[in-house]
């Protein structure tokens, strides 16, 4: 049975340190705030160096809401080991905060070809990064940069990856304690920020 997943409480839910995950076993939506919290200190980003050569070498290319509804069909696909989360009640809530300009996508583009992108809630100051695929080697890691690049240009205050993975770490990725997230998020609350 599908909850009422509207905009208005998604970006409560987020200005409280709070998030959503579909389950599909249960066909209902649990919501999570962990603890701790995995970010990134944004002038505290890695950035290997192949993959610096790579992300200015040309060969790819990166677009912003080009491509929202593949890019969340890819994410939904990918698999965990807690099951499927993007379920389609999860696409159709974020769907609609990516119309009303709250969610964005970032995607990556090798030939013409959607090769690999993210996407997440942008809410004043904090983007809250939700999920990435790859179908090129990569590719995920070029929208990581690019959308930190970004971010720092732009005046963010806090970008919110949620989980650790060792995928995170070798960027940089730290966990915190809730109680310092939420003050951190409370900062960035402060801030108004546009992703695009």
């Amino acid at each position: 049975m599908l909850t009422d997943l509207t905009p208005e409480l998604l970006l409560r839910a987020y200005a409280s340190g709070i998030f959503p995950m579909g389950d599909e076993f249960s066909s209902g939506i649990k919501w999570y705030s962990p603890d701790p919290r995995c970010v990134f200190n944004l002038d505290e980003f890695h950035v290997p160096k192949r993959l610096l050569r790579t992300y200015r070498c040309g060969e790819f290319q990166i677009g912003i809401n080009t491509a929202w509804d593949e890019v969340l069909m890819h994410c939904s696909r990918r698999g965990s080991d807690a099951g499927v989360w993007i379920t389609d009640e999860i696409v159709s809530a974020y769907t609609q905060l990516h119309q009303l300009g709250f969610a964005h996508s970032v995607e990556v583009y090798k030939e013409g070809q959607l090769a690999g992108g993210l996407y997440g809630v942008c809410l004043r100051g904090a983007f809250m990064g939700e999920s990435m695929f790859h179908l090129e080697r990569d590719a995920s890691k070029l929208a990581l940069v690019f959308l930190v690049q970004r971010l720092k240009e732009r005046g963010f205050k806090l970008l919110d990856t949620q989980y650790p993975t060792k995928h995170l770490s070798t960027f940089g990725a730290v966990c915190i304690p809730r109680s310092e997230y939420m003050l951190r998020l409370q900062e960035a609350l402060s801030y108004q920020c546009e992703f695009v």
